[in-house]
């Protein structure tokens, strides 16, 4: 039995660099996947993962763990790489992302992968079943937290909506959504198709405790949790305001990015302005076993 350990805002800076690190390799290596959308939550994954939830990566159906569901499932890569970081399977697994037999499937899914809760990515049911994971536990008397990491793109599903009207009403204080406001979705911005708008103020009215943070400064991520734990008789949603692609200048709110993956030069350059290192990304991607020049 584990929980995560104390992690200063630097190292968790630094986490969070490795992450987007990863993303890039092993969508590289696998020629498909969605960029944009993983790099834009990588501050959330790495507040979860390396400071608030409690989870142990030896005992991954540990009864009294956290639960974590990732609604917005095309994400999954910087999922991937934080469960590798923290010692759920091997780091090596990482580029076989997409492969035909590879527990890394392109969607999170517990058939070949265990330890995670739940298969998603049609989008807009993440919601509903942190709501009943939630209410489980509230019932079985646990002090656990049920955390949903969902998108401003699915919150056009109706779904979602009855998910948080259920949640407010029956006063789920034990369930945290983190919101990727990234302002973009598959067929453009998300303004342009269906504007959320007031988007604070309508959660609000479903009697949700909200807060809206910058959701690449990790440090407000883990403030806004430690401030949604400590509000009793609410369900509790974290607007984040991000940017897809971030992290990488030609990928950033450059919605091409969406669900193409890189070729292994774009990677090369992506992880030269990663780390600053051109001869590092080099490196990486030798080790990557990725060719050059091509996917």
């Amino acid at each position: 039995m584990t929980t995560t350990l104390p992690v200063s805002t630097e190292q968790l800076q630094q986490i969070a660099k490795q992450i987007r690190k990863e993303i890039i390799l092993m969508l590289t290596a696998s020629g498909s996947g969605h960029p944009g959308g993983s790099l834009s939550m990588v501050e959330m994954i790495t507040a979860l993962f390396f400071s608030a939830m409690k989870h142990d990566p030896k005992n991954p159906k540990w009864e009294d763990r956290d639960r974590f569901i990732l609604s917005k499932g095309h994400g999954c890569p910087a999922v991937y790489a934080a469960m590798a970081m923290t010692g759920y399977f091997p780091k090596e697994l990482l580029l076989t992302l997409r492969k035909l037999g590879s527990p890394l499937q392109g969607h999170p899914d517990t058939r070949f992968m265990p330890a995670l809760e739940a298969c998603t990515g049609s989008l807009g049911q993440g919601l509903s079943i942190a709501c009943g994971i939630a209410l489980a536990a509230r019932m079985d008397n646990k002090d656990t937290w049920t955390y949903c990491l969902t998108s401003d793109g699915e919150s056009e599903e109706g779904q979602v909506w009855e998910a948080a009207g259920f949640a407010g009403f029956h006063k789920m204080d034990h369930l945290i959504a983190l919101l990727d406001y990234n302002k973009f979705q598959l067929d453009g911005p998300v303004k342009n198709i269906l504007d959320p708008e007031p988007f604070k103020a309508k959660w609000e009215a479903f009697r949700w405790h909200a807060q809206e943070i910058d959701g690449h400064d990790v440090g407000q991520v883990v403030e806004a949790i430690e401030k949604a734990k400590s509000v009793k008789g609410q369900p509790h949603v974290i607007i984040c305001n991000t940017i897809k692609g971030k992290g990488v200048s030609f990928m950033e709110n450059n919605n091409y990015f969406h669900g193409v993956a890189p070729t292994a030069e774009e990677a090369k350059a992506a992880l030269a302005e990663i780390d600053g290192d051109p001869s590092l990304s080099e490196a990486l991607i030798v080790a990557g076993k990725i060719k050059k020049g091509g996917k």
